[in-house]
């Protein structure tokens, strides 16, 4: 046997999607056949990786690991699968598994102010556990090992991530409405969460939005972040009318108030983005090392919000953009296959550009730049010796994925989130032949199911806050 570092997990005979790369910043002036026009897709066939103290710790052909280097270890067959890095969900509110499909076919702000913040006012810890757990379950299902969460209560949360093997990076929602308390409490979870679950979870600072949170608040979020070292995690210029309400009613741009407030120097994931303008590209590009758009596709077109995220124009300035699914109340599925595939469509459409954003692209985005989003560069995003072992297994082998002419396009625009057969989080199998093997999620389901009646009923004419921003 050779010196290599020995595995105690090895998965054989896979294609490996050790890694991307990014399409080049002159892409719009590339032919589309241009070998990296859309950036590269790393896939090696019939590899094997191997896995030690939850690190990815070789990649090798599979005819180069020998009968003595499998005896021991645990062997898990990758035939007919390709391995891809464990997919990230860079925004979410998990919880709103609890309000999935609750509030349908209606504007934004009709779906905040009469129906989700109501509702939001009957949640009980319980109810945020619950829903954490459908959630968490759901995503490790469709290959999803990290997700980004804001949302309340989320020391419950926390504990679900811990328990279920998942990776989180957590982050407490608070309102200027909340006064101090509700700054402190958010920087109370992040102080007392980061690192913890072996390291599994990262935590940030979590205001709600510029127009719920005053810029002394902001301000504020900002010193706390800095003094912690972490990030901070915020809805920001969500849709063009955000910016043109702000522009109007204060002469700034939402980006704009994230640098006034000193939240872009200190690190920020922006969720949404899609009133971002040019304009703005002066306060992102100044920070662009630290700062980092989460794209959710499907939540504009069903609002019919007129914007999505400025993809092309933040890719051309070299911002970093991640893959997520918003909260299941407004997405209706936790699945970044899906969210890929909508990001995908929709810049082509968007652009009228058939050759824009291709599939190795997306892959780029929901893989690499989507672990940069949340502060894992160089960890998570690659299978690539020294990343943590978080990664999917799917079956490319149904009919609709065959016969395969190009892998990465089958990865994007025909996979299933039910293709997906084996997952694992740091090295340790959380799914394994379609099974969860951390969750029993069947209780959870019929407890949520029986508050449904209390969790709907609004009678009481309350709401966590106004949505007017």
């Amino acid at each position: 046997m050779n010196d290599r570092a020995r595995a105690e997990t090895i998965i054989v005979d896979a294609t490996v999607l050790t890694s991307t790369e990014p399409a080049l910043p002159d892409y719009p002036r590339l032919r589309a056949d241009h070998p990296e026009a859309g950036g590269i897709a790393n896939l090696l066939e019939h590899h094997a990786v191997g896995i030690a103290g939850g690190e990815i710790v070789w990649v090798l052909p599979s005819a180069e690991v020998g009968d003595a280097e499998k005896d021991g270890a645990e062997v898990i067959d990758g035939t007919g699968h390709v391995a891809i890095p464990g997919l990230i969900n860079c925004h979410t509110h998990s919880a709103m598994t609890m309000f999935r499909n609750s509030a349908e076919d209606v504007v934004t702000a009709t779906w905040f102010n009469d129906h989700i913040w109501p509702m939001e006012v009957n949640m009980t810890p319980r109810d945020v556990r619950l829903g954490a757990q459908l959630a968490v379950a759901e995503m490790l299902l469709a290959g999803v090992t990290t997700f980004g969460d804001h949302y309340f209560d989320m020391d419950q949360i926390a504990v679900v991530v811990e328990e279920s093997g998942a990776r989180g990076f957590l982050a407490q929602t608070y309102f200027s409405s909340q006064g101090e308390a509700g700054i402190e409490a958010g920087a109370d979870f992040a102080e007392r969460w980061n690192g913890a679950a072996g390291g599994r979870i990262t935590t940030a600072m979590g205001p709600h939005a510029p127009y719920t949170v005053s810029d002394a608040d902001l301000e504020k979020t900002a010193a706390h972040a800095s003094r912690l070292g972490i990030r901070t995690h915020i809805h920001t210029s969500e849709s063009p009318g955000q910016t043109t309400s702000s522009l109007g009613r204060r002469g700034v741009t939402p980006v704009q108030v994230l640098h006034d407030t000193g939240i872009l120097e200190t690190g920020v994931l922006i969720a949404h983005g899609a009133g971002i303008i040019e304009d703005d590209l002066r306060w992102l590009v100044r920070f662009s090392d630290r700062v980092a758009i989460a794209c959710c596709d499907k939540v504009y077109l069903k609002h019919a919000q007129s914007g999505t995220t400025p993809v092309r124009m933040l890719h051309d300035a070299g911002i970093t953009v991640g893959v997520g699914t918003d909260g299941p109340g407004s997405h209706n599925t936790l699945d970044i296959l899906e969210s890929m595939r909508f990001l995908s469509l929709t810049e082509k459409d968007r652009h009228n550009d058939a050759t824009w954003l291709t599939s190795q692209h997306a892959l780029d985005l929901a893989t690499r730049q989507s672990a940069a989003a949340i502060g894992q560069a160089g960890r998570l995003g690659a299978l690539l010796p020294g990343y943590r072992a978080d990664i999917a297994l799917i079956d490319t082998r149904g009919p609709h994925m065959q016969p395969m002419h190009d892998l990465a396009a089958a990865l994007v625009l025909s996979v299933k989130s039910s293709d997906v057969s084996t997952v694992l989080v740091d090295g340790k199998v959380v799914v394994r032949d379609h099974r969860l093997t951390t969750l029993d999620v069947a209780p959870a389901i019929a407890e949520l199911n029986r508050r449904v009646p209390e969790l709907r009923d609004t009678s009481h004419g309350r709401r966590i806050q106004d949505y007017a921003p």
